[in-house]
């Protein structure tokens, strides 16, 4: 699978493309600074968006994409609904919500953001009847396991388009990525640089200096080798443009394995069978 330039996509069960590389806007401050860094992704060739109602920065994303000049039809724009709100009607009214803080009247793909137990096949309900109105392009799900997808797909009309999980050098969920993989489920990786703690790895420091590169570019492309979409998040300029220098290489076969060789099962982030928020 191969993605040659910062347009390049993957194509999801339904036929919609969504591009292989993103930016991720968690943690950024709503107000000039994520208006700033959608604006330079945007300028600098970036397609997609990736935000969250917990991440309190909507109405800034939609205003760096309306200040950005690029048409609202060019960007994939994903957000995702929060634990507090999941349910049938709840959900949709959060979706409402997120529409308006954006300024848009569509989502391009609509995600689940935890799998809240005794909510989230409910959820999932209203999240269908949203893409069957034809005002989300893409629905699916973040921080599931493979039991949550395997009880949502039970109860689903529609199966999800993609599962948004944590997923670095020290965090790979084979049995999870050959889960998806099998009922083509895009993967999508968060934390793709461990939160900067892929800067102490020696074996990517190591591969970095053999390619002239960066450490976040060699995770970046190993991600996109592998058919995963990214969407590592950053605020400044130099960064978004350094993120995205990933196209003018190729990790050889043997590099890639030597990554994939780093899996610790090692969560930054919470574990998807036991949160509490």
């Amino acid at each position: 699978m191969k993605v040659h330039n910062l347009r390049g996509t993957f194509t999801l069960h339904n036929g919609i493309e969504m591009p292989a590389l993103g930016l991720g806007v968690f943690k950024a401050e709503d107000g000039e600074e994520v208006i700033q860094s959608v604006k330079w992704a945007l300028e600098h060739g970036y397609r997609s968006i990736d935000t969250a109602s917990i991440y309190q920065n909507e109405e800034g994303v939609g205003e760096g994409m309306r200040q950005s000049g690029v048409k609202r039809e060019e960007i994939f724009l994903t957000s995702k609904v929060w634990n507090a709100d999941q349910g049938y009607n709840s959900t949709l009214t959060a979706f409402d919500e997120s529409l308006e803080r954006l300024g848009t009247d569509y989502l391009d793909l609509y995600l689940v953001h935890w799998p809240v137990k005794g909510k989230f096949t409910e959820t999932w309900r209203a999240m269908e009847s949203l893409y069957k109105d034809g005002r989300i392009r893409a629905i699916g799900v973040s921080n599931f396991l493979r039991h949550q997808l395997e009880e949502v797909m039970d109860n689903a009309q529609v199966i999800p388009m993609v599962n948004q999980i944590e997923f670095h050098p020290y965090l790979q969920s084979p049995r999870l990525v050959e889960f998806c993989e099998h009922h083509r489920i895009q993967l999508e990786a968060w934390a793709p640089l461990m939160q900067g703690a892929a800067f102490e790895v020696k074996e990517l420091v190591a591969l970095a200096d053999k390619y002239k590169k960066t450490v976040p570019q060699i995770v970046l492309r190993w991600n996109l080798q592998r058919g995963i979409v990214t969407i590592p998040k950053s605020v400044k300029e130099e960064r978004i443009i350094s993120n995205a220098a990933i196209f003018d290489f190729e990790l050889t076969e043997a590099d890639m394995e030597q990554i994939n060789l780093l899996d610790r099962g090692r969560r930054i982030g919470p574990d998807p069978d036991n949160f509490d928020f």
